[in-house]
């Protein structure tokens, strides 16, 4: 474990007055009893059986094949329940068993506003952006499936995928009354941000982590992130998402931000479904040529503000950090 310890780099050290320091001999370093990437596989590998495979089943045994015509509220508290049993619960269970100190495998502790404040104001600036990818993506792919009949057949495929996603996805967020409206913000915005924040960004990444620079187990884990989804044409987004809320985490070493991100970005989800409607749903939307050259003009402009704001997130750390140094002389 020793060679673990080692690989330890300064951007892994928490940020200015943390409560603790991974480095500091007041608290001994995580030492998992597994590999730290093996604990970090078995987090992906559980999450994926559990939720995806055995809550699926579990929900198609409950409700049967015809989930159209199962009560639409049961049918959310059940997703609810599921995330909750097969993605928080193994999250807090794996980070017992191999870390045992679940606080800091997790990164339970508050995060200063400011910080809070800007990350909001990144994944603001970061949501156009990765929508608007989105459409000129699928625009050349359009392009490309005219030309080739072996593109054409992937994206049928894809097509279907993403309707059959599309259509699972709108059942959960159809609303006709407040007590709908409620429980479609816990199950869609709320449940999702703290289960896959305590499993994606807290002990996955933090476990990928301890063998990696911040940086990398932070993408890995935005790339499983984005596979862990099953939504073809969103892939890239998501990965993106995920690994800005990966860097929101090991910046703030606080899972408060993250998931706050994450729930602010679940919930304009449901605003957005709530005005515009299914469409806001496509994934495989495409714009037209016509608009191709506006849309690259805009996602131009949005990606310069967007990293004007990450270069004051970065000011801002560096700042902290040489504060904490000059205190601790």
């Amino acid at each position: 474990m020793d060679d673990l310890k080692n690989q330890k780099h300064d951007d892994d050290k928490p940020n200015g007055s943390e409560p603790w320091n991974f480095n500091d001999n007041s608290k001994p370093e995580l030492t998992p009893k597994i590999s730290p990437v093996k604990a970090g596989l078995l987090g992906l590998a559980g999450g994926f059986f559990f939720y995806q495979i055995f809550g699926g089943l579990l929900t198609v045994l409950i409700f049967g094949l015809n989930l159209e015509k199962a009560d639409a509220n049961a049918l959310r508290l059940i997703t609810m329940a599921g995330q909750v049993l097969f993605i928080l619960l193994p999250a807090l269970i794996f980070s017992k068993i191999i870390y045992e100190d679940v606080t800091r495998v997790i990164r339970f502790r508050t995060a200063p506003w400011i910080e809070i404040a800007m990350f909001t104001v990144g994944i603001i600036a970061l949501t156009p952006i990765l929508q608007n990818y989105l459409y000129i993506q699928n625009y050349f792919f359009e392009q490309l499936a005219k030309q080739s009949g072996f593109i054409q057949a992937i994206k049928e495929s894809l097509d279907s995928l993403d309707k059959l996603v599309e259509h699972s996805y709108g059942s959960l967020l159809k609303i006709n009354s407040t007590m709908d409206g409620a429980i479609v913000i816990a199950v869609v915005a709320i449940t999702p941000a703290v289960c896959e924040e305590v499993m994606f960004r807290g002990y996955i990444q933090k476990s990928f982590e301890l063998k990696y620079k911040s940086f990398f187990g932070a993408l890995i884990t935005a790339i499983f992130f984005g596979l862990y989804h099953f939504n073809p044409y969103a892939f890239l987004p998501l990965t993106l998402l995920g690994f800005y809320l990966g860097y929101s985490a090991y910046k703030s070493n606080s899972i408060l931000v993250p998931v706050i991100l994450h729930f602010i970005n679940n919930l304009s989800a449901v605003v957005l479904y709530m005005v515009l409607g299914e469409s806001e749903l496509e994934q495989s939307k495409a714009i037209t040529q016509a608009e191709l050259t506006p849309t690259l003009i805009a996602l131009s402009y949005q990606i310069i503000l967007f990293s004007i704001i990450l270069l004051g997130i970065q000011y801002y750390y560096r700042k902290k950090k040489r504060t904490a140094s000059a205190l601790s002389q």
